[in-house]
């Protein structure tokens, strides 16, 4: 026993230092990570627990067999006294389903065989108003019950639930349906009377033990949750991944095994001991986790704000004094990308050459070329753009920088800004097995360009040859949560169009380096501005070509556009260096994790 606590207590460096992102991360900070360690931590606790290897067993206490015989006497009694329901006969245990050998003194039994209730919820007549409240899969979370987020029953349906399907004190309420949600159990105290029932998605299991925190110690551990998985070798669940269900079969027949009472509570008492020092844990790991990358987010914003060499010279020193303090995550890293990318369109990655032609020439250039493209009949004559005025202007730039509408560094061409075709236009029944590709969200989301999924014919293609690719084009993801994500199409391109989703920009190559170009798009200002200029909040959409034309962008020398761009290779190069060794270390400890994990068992 003491080796299992010491497994316990002596590595929490260990156990709270494996961390790991999610899977799927939603917008912000810390919620971005899982606490995978103490997770694990979790996990082994309950695990040492219901295998009798957490407290120590007691020889001179009464065996569980007895208690087994107890629990049978008052259960014929209950029966022959109408108070509940005869059980069906199941099927003796065979020694299979004993799924670990039980120390001395425990005994295995069935869930029916210690329990007078067990049976899945009714499906409520809902109300706004009610005296009684219906408990739903929604309300039973792994970190607690809560009756709050429980409707009520409509009054005039009462009449239609008997006695035991009020919930009580001391009930068992397991989750059994969905994906996700299925195998939650939560233990219910201080219910008042004829105040809760369970809806039908919930199964309630009424024991006659006089605390089922052991039994819902055992429910709730890895060895019974990961048979809530169709895929499991041994599943209690049946259908389909994405709809699963715990019949209440298998509810009946789940192999417990029995303590004798007196270790049944020290055991409860020390998995609750040991999961109150797992919250601490949580806490104080979610408050340095918070903590270090609010200082992270400070330092760098700090040089992405200094107005002056003095100053941005100050708040490097800062960051490079504490630099292996501060970049020890995935998160810091992509921070300290995204402040790179700031700083370099900012004017403030390298140093501006005095030699080089000044962006003004640039735009007096670009006015020339294209009057003469509409004198000559070329291109169209269009309005021209509004220059961007001072309190325009996202941020200062060098001398020998010109903001500018985007509009302006577009390419001479009539559609420079294309949206893919909407509505009756392309449609899936419109694709064919080969011919001309259709090009996707999935090329920007990814960066790549060789992803292909569906063609159109060779006529298809004339009728949408305006919505068609060439070589160095820009696609742009234009909506969903991947709005601003963009590729370039290579020189070896293959022959389609666009879709929907996506929005094809051309821009003048004379003027912008193709390289530049998407480091400027993918940096933070340029990332806010498309969503500033985007509509809807859950779904966001590019607004149109007009709002577009008119954002301002930084225009500088050519020559310095490509110092910027070697400077930033070799800083990103750094960077990926730096995350994977992070990687490397963040793998040692989950894998440090896993290990002590299995330590007793």
């Amino acid at each position: 026993m003491a080796a299992a606590e010491q497994l316990v207590t002596a590595n929490l460096d260990i156990w709270s230092s494996a961390i790991k992102a999610k899977s799927a991360a939603g917008r912000g900070k810390s919620n971005k990570l899982e606490l995978y360690g103490i997770k694990k931590l979790r996990e082994l606790i309950l695990e040492l627990a219901v295998r009798g290897l957490l407290v120590p067993q007691d020889p001179n206490e009464e065996p569980a067999s007895e208690l087994l015989k107890r629990i049978a006497t008052e259960k014929a009694k209950l029966v022959k006294e109408k108070k509940i329901k005869k059980p069906k006969v199941l099927p003796p245990m065979a020694e299979d389903d004993r799924s670990f050998t039980a120390p001395e003194g425990w005994e295995w039994a069935k869930l029916q065989d210690i329990s007078e209730y067990i049976q899945r919820g009714k499906g409520p007549k809902y109300s706004d108003i009610g005296a009684v409240r219906v408990v739903s899969q929604k309300c039973i979370q792994w970190g607690g019950f809560s009756v709050e987020l429980a409707r009520h029953v409509d009054d005039s349906s009462l009449d239609k639930y008997q006695e035991e399907r009020y919930l009580k004190d001391n009930d068992l309420l397991w989750n059994s349906t969905g994906t996700g949600t299925v195998g939650r159990i939560n233990l219910i105290k201080d219910v008042a009377a004829k105040a809760l029932v369970a809806d039908s998605h919930v199964t309630v299991i009424r024991t006659l033990l006089e605390d089922a925190g052991f039994i819902c110690s055992y429910i709730s551990s890895a060895g019974i949750q990961n048979r809530m998985e169709p895929s499991n070798e041994n599943p209690l669940v049946s259908g389909t991944t994405n709809q699963v269900e715990l019949n209440t079969s298998s509810v009946v027949n789940l192999p417990i095994p029995v303590p004798p009472l007196p270790e049944q509570a020290r055991i409860v008492a020390k998995v609750d001991e040991l999961m109150a020092l797992c919250d601490q844990l949580e806490q104080q790991q979610e408050t340095s986790i918070t903590a270090h990358q609010t200082l992270v987010q400070t330092l760098l914003d700090a040089l992405t704000t200094a107005s002056e060499r003095d100053g941005f010279t100050a708040a490097w020193a800062r960051i490079a004094d504490h630099f292996d303090t501060l970049f020890t995550t995935e998160w810091s890293i992509d921070q300290l990308k995204q402040t790179i990318l700031q700083l370099a369109v900012m004017g403030k990655l390298v140093r501006q050459d005095p030699n080089d032609e000044p962006a003004s020439e640039l735009v007096k250039k670009i006015a020339a070329e294209k009057a003469k493209l509409v004198k000559d009949g070329k291109i169209k004559k269009q309005k021209a753009l509004p220059a961007i005025e001072e309190d325009e202007r996202p941020f200062e730039v060098p001398g020998s920088w010109e903001w500018v509408p985007w509009g302006e560094i577009l390419a001479f061409d009539n559609a420079p800004f294309k949206r893919g075709p909407f509505g009756s236009s392309l449609k899936k029944d419109m694709f064919v097995a080969s011919g001309y590709k259709v090009y996707e969200q999935y090329c920007p989301i990814n960066d790549d360009c060789s992803f292909e999924r569906y063609y159109i014919t060779d006529k298809k293609y004339e009728e949408l040859k305006g919505f068609a690719v060439k070589a160095r084009d820009y696609l742009v993801s234009c909506s969903g949560v991947t709005l601003g994500r963009i590729t370039q199409v290579p020189e070896d391109f293959k022959e389609g169009i666009i879709n929907q989703a996506l929005l094809r920009v051309r821009i003048n190559h004379e003027l912008v380096d193709d390289e530049f170009f998407k480091f400027l798009f993918r940096s933070p200002f340029f990332q806010k501005a498309v969503y500033a200029n985007s509509t809807g909040s859950a779904i966001p959409n590019v607004k149109g070509v007009k709002e577009l034309k008119v954002m301002p962008v930084p225009l500088l020398p050519i020559k310095e556009q490509e110092s910027i761009v070697a400077k930033l290779e070799e800083l990103m190069a750094l960077c990926d260096t730096l995350k994977t060794r992070i990687n490397t270390a963040q793998t040692t400890q989950l894998q440090l994790a896993d290990a002590l994990g299995v330590g007793l068992r």
